[in-house]
């Protein structure tokens, strides 16, 4: 099947904060108010450098895992996780998987946590660096497949995609970012699969490689 990923209709703050506390357990299980860290991380994914990894990803990310959270084995776990994995994001930075990994120990402790899923949502978002979950990892399937579901989105959108990370590396001279976006493409391209969930691979993966090769058409000529 060819199907694109759909971007799922945006909520608005308050929606978003609803989103948060339904994550964590119940208010009298926490051990601090858990509104300011949503108001903290939405803040952080509005930053002013973002194009693509702005608020909208993050929506994104979140309704893609609720097509996949039936393949999670720790489904709260990993929408934590969505929260968390780009919540410090700096483009000219390599760091940034690991900052944010930090950022999710430290808050999801001060929240009162438990340590074994603070250190899964930890180990999740460092995941993302690289996209490479082991196998039978389901919680890692689904995040990473949430992570790059937009790979699979109809050409217009994926065009919008594209030119945003373009955005955000404005500092890059072009024929610099030309080179270096062609080798992440050719990386990609290169692997086996691009998503290891069951849905990802039937709905997503055909797609995702079209849109790939045509920006490394473009990218190439």
């Amino acid at each position: 099947m060819n199907a694109t990923a759909a971007t799922p209709p945006h909520p608005g703050h308050d929606d978003l904060v609803r989103r948060w506390l339904d994550t964590l357990p119940a208010a009298g299980e926490l051990s601090a108010d858990p509104r300011p860290y949503a108001e903290n991380l939405l803040a952080r994914w509005a930053e002013p450098q973002r194009r693509y990894h702005s608020t909208d990803h993050l929506v994104a990310v979140l309704g893609h895992l609720d097509t996949l959270a039936g393949h999670a084995d720790d489904p709260a776990a990993v929408r934590l996780a969505a929260w968390f994995h780009d919540a410090v994001y700096r483009p000219d930075r390599s760091e940034n998987e690991e900052r944010s990994a930090l950022l999710a120990e430290r808050a999801l402790a001060e929240l009162g946590l438990d340590e074994a899923r603070t250190a899964e949502v930890a180990r999740l978002v460092r995941l993302t660096a690289g996209h490479d979950p082991a196998p039978h990892d389901a919680n890692g399937e689904a995040l990473c497949d949430a992570d790059l579901a937009i790979l699979a989105s109809a050409p217009a959108s994926y065009a919008a995609y594209a030119a945003a990370v373009r955005e955000e590396y404005g500092f890059v001279p072009d024929d610099a970012f030309r080179e270096g976006r062609a080798a992440v493409l050719r990386q990609l391209l290169e692997l086996p699969a691009l998503f290891r969930t069951p849905h990802g691979q039937a709905e997503w993966e055909a797609r995702a490689r079209q849109n790939l090769a045509a920006e490394l058409d473009l990218l190439t000529v």
